[in-house]
């Protein structure tokens, strides 16, 4: 397979304190880790691309550090997420064999993540903007952690590129209040309850 050749990589760092109600004791952080690499696949149908989710891993790997270190370590991740917005010389089938190397990044550096790792793709324009699911690491159903962070670059994807994004945070909606599964009632026996 092709190298992984990375053209640049964005970092976003939020910190909310309030929605309109009491200000946070903690605020919430949501970070995001985004890089664009060559689309080694643009322009032609390849029918066995699945080796290269095997060469993504390294940079799956090294963007997960990147999350736990600006939001300090897996101690603090309450919940996560995954995307690609694959250049307009791509298929969507580009921005799926981000599924198991971004994914499987994030939740072995986590080391305890029970939950399958949601996640959004789309091919689309330069400077396009994804909306990445957010959910809790150790049960899906959690619905105070139902959340989604917006990724982008200016200048990206490029026909010819993918951007692959990992979303990480520290807790709940900072005004969480919509009932459901709370965090404190996880089983932790399927990655749902």
């Amino acid at each position: 397979m092709p190298d992984v050749i990375v053209r640049k990589t964005v970092s976003a760092l939020e910190e909310i304190y309030h929605e309109g109600g009491p200000v946070a004791e903690i605020p919430l952080r949501r970070a995001s880790v985004m890089t664009i690499i060559k689309n080694p696949f643009a322009g032609r149908y390849v029918v066995d691309i699945q080796p290269f989710m095997e060469d993504l891993k390294p940079l799956g790997l090294s963007m997960a550090q990147q999350l736990l270190d600006m939001l300090g370590g897996p101690e603090n991740i309450q919940g996560y997420g995954k995307g690609a917005l694959i250049g307009e010389a791509g298929e969507l089938e580009h921005g799926a064999l981000w599924h198991a190397p971004g994914g499987y990044a994030m939740r072995q550096l986590l080391g305890k993540a029970n939950a399958i790792v949601p996640s959004a793709k789309k091919v689309s324009g330069l400077g396009s903007r994804l909306d990445v699911p957010i959910t809790h690491i150790n049960a899906a159903y959690v619905r105070s952690h139902f959340d989604s962070m917006e990724v982008g670059c200016n200048d990206a994807p490029r026909a010819d590129e993918i951007a692959l994004a990992l979303v990480m945070t520290t807790g709940p909606r900072v005004h969480s209040r919509s009932g459901g599964l709370e965090a404190w009632q996880i089983k932790g026996e399927d990655g749902l309850r």
